[in-house]
């Protein structure tokens, strides 16, 4: 698959990492060029330096060919439009986002992420079960 991910810190950059150990072709686009410098020394020729939520870099990305985009930057707001354009301008099939606020993920449900993902709703799931 084609996936690609915006957003390398430290989540987005695990994320680029297993994709790439498990076959998958990944591209990274940051806005920090020092990470794109450092995943691109690490993994090969896979970052762009850009704002992945503009549409000029997600075409410059291939957006219109990607099987899934991952939003995983430290701002939901920066995530949700990253998703937006990702799935109504080049209907990516599948969308998954980072939910840094827990109290947004509904939000994103509602407006089209596939797979919001809350770290702090997974911890209060696992403390509810316990």
């Amino acid at each position: 698959m084609y996936i690609i991910v915006v957003g390398c810190g430290k989540v987005g950059a695990a994320t680029a990492r297993e994709l790439v150990a498990t076959g998958h072709e990944v591209l990274v686009i940051d806005q920090d060029i020092e990470r794109i410098r450092d995943i691109t020394e690490e993994l090969g020729d896979i970052g762009l330096f850009g704002d992945g939520a503009e549409v000029h870099f997600q075409s410059l990305a291939g957006m219109e060919r990607a099987d899934m985009v991952v939003a995983a930057t430290g701002r939901d707001e920066t995530n949700l439009a990253v998703v937006q354009v990702a799935k109504h301008r080049y209907k990516v099939p599948m969308a998954i986002a980072r939910v840094n606020d827990p109290r947004n993920e509904e939000i994103f449900r509602v407006l089209g992420v596939d797979a919001p993902v809350s770290a702090t709703q997974a911890i209060l799931a696992h403390i509810e079960q316990e």
